[in-house]
């Protein structure tokens, strides 16, 4: 018997994240362990850590603190990005037990009843060149929806990126593994599967499969009443993919995010892209002349060194003159050991949250603008299980999200509406 019983899990940064959160949580089920939210009393608390940006890093820090004052006597676990990237900064943290790397994560119970009785933090935690293995992972219980991981790591080192460097090559399972992964999704009354990883778009690495061989064959799978993709690069995002999902599929919804980063093309070539502004709106382009109805997020970046003035508003009147419904924003911060920190022309931070701010206002009025071109027109929702102050939220198809007054028996169903109007929380209305 487990000398621990309880435990609970806090995840921070992407969907990759939280379906290898709900692959260990499963884990620990399995071994006896009863989970509990975070912010209840635990015996063990595993933080699966982001280091995208410099925030995600100080959240970890405070999270720490957080599970130590709801118990002193807990065990805090730190896996995740962060922890394979500063494993020694975080082992200096007060209240850390114990610190694993990317590959050790998915032992974690194996190390953590390993190492429970050592006084001192212990630290496990490969050279990222020695990870090859593909651990499959899903989300389940978690949300309405499950985030399916199907590819980690990357192989494109873009100067501004610590992702290879904290997960990895580019790796994946095979198309058939992936499937029956799916399929377990499948038996349970999930009816939306996400796709994730770190590149998706990289699946098979250029051998004998690839993305577009892997959704046709889980476009077959029944139980599953819809496919959502997460993120995908431009470059990787071809025709066929794009006529896929929205010709021939019946379950792949017409939502695409996709990253740009620059609308500049200097900026995308000191970015190390494998694309130009010109190829992304091509793919723009293409998706909207096949269904003008298709929601189309964007991520990017700003105060990148060398972004001047000019640079930035090639930036900004790329985005405003795109077809797109959405920003991801981000304000570049300088991550170690990655080429962009070691660039001159560093942007002040005051001029980086300048130009965030103005991305996230035309942000704003992108969706809203999308949002009121759906007026009128019908969608198929599906309902998510959590009562908002009396109401209840769903995601439409293309990524519309709705409101409603709260309904227990709409939980987890798809139902047919159609969109009234924009309330003033910038949430779709249906009737």
């Amino acid at each position: 018997m487990n000398q621990f019983k309880r435990v609970s899990f806090y995840t921070l940064g992407c969907k990759l994240n939280f379906s290898e959160t709900s692959t260990i949580a499963r884990d620990f089920e399995n071994a006896g362990y009863e989970k509990v939210a975070f912010e209840e009393l635990a015996d063990v608390v595993v933080i699966n850590t982001c280091s995208v940006t410099e925030n995600a890093d100080k959240k970890c820090k405070q999270l720490v603190k957080r599970a130590k004052k709801s118990n002193p006597d807990s065990y805090v676990i730190i896996i995740g990005c962060y922890a394979q990237l500063k494993p020694t900064e975080i082992s200096q943290m007060n209240g850390v037990n114990l610190v694993l790397g990317a590959n050790e994560k998915f032992n974690i119970i194996e190390n953590l009843e390993k190492n429970h009785e050592a006084e001192d933090v212990i630290v496990s935690n490969e050279n990222i060149k020695t990870v090859t293995d593909f651990i499959p992972s899903f989300s389940i219980g978690d949300r309405t929806r499950s985030f399916l991981k199907i590819q980690d790591g990357c192989d494109y080192f873009c100067s501004f990126c610590t992702i290879p460097l904290a997960r990895g090559k580019s790796r994946n399972a095979s198309i058939k593994e992936t499937v029956n992964e799916a399929k377990k999704i499948a038996d349970t009354a999930i009816k939306e599967i996400v796709i994730t990883g770190v590149n998706i778009g990289d699946f098979g690495q250029g051998g004998e499969e690839n993305f577009f061989q892997l959704i046709k064959e889980l476009d077959k799978i029944e139980g599953i009443d819809r496919y959502r993709i997460s993120s995908i690069e431009p470059n990787l995002l071809d025709d066929d993919i794009i006529s896929f999902c929205l010709n021939e599929s019946k379950k792949f919804v017409p939502h695409f995010h996709i990253p740009l980063q620059s609308g500049s093309d200097n900026m995308l070539k000191a970015m190390r892209r494998k694309y130009d502004s010109e190829l992304y709106q091509n793919r723009i382009a293409k998706i909207k002349s096949i269904n003008p109805n298709t929601c189309i997020g964007v991520d990017v970046i700003v105060g990148f060194p060398g972004e001047t003035d000019e640079e930035f508003m090639k930036t900004y009147t790329f985005l405003r003159d795109l077809d797109i419904s959405y920003l991801h924003v981000f304000t570049y911060s300088e991550r170690a050991n990655t080429t962009a920190k070691k660039m001159p022309n560093s942007v002040p931070m005051n001029v980086r949250k300048d130009r965030s701010k103005m991305l996230h206002i035309l942000s704003d009025k992108k969706k809203r603008a999308f949002y009121e071109s759906q007026i009128g027109k019908s969608g198929l929702v599906l309902w998510e299980s959590e009562n908002h102050d009396g109401f209840m939220h769903g995601f439409s198809e293309n990524y519309i999200k709705v409101v409603k007054p709260y309904c227990e028996d709409s939980e987890n169903t798809l139902q047919n509406v159609t969109y009234d109007t924009v309330n003033v929380d910038g949430l779709m209305m249906v009737s």
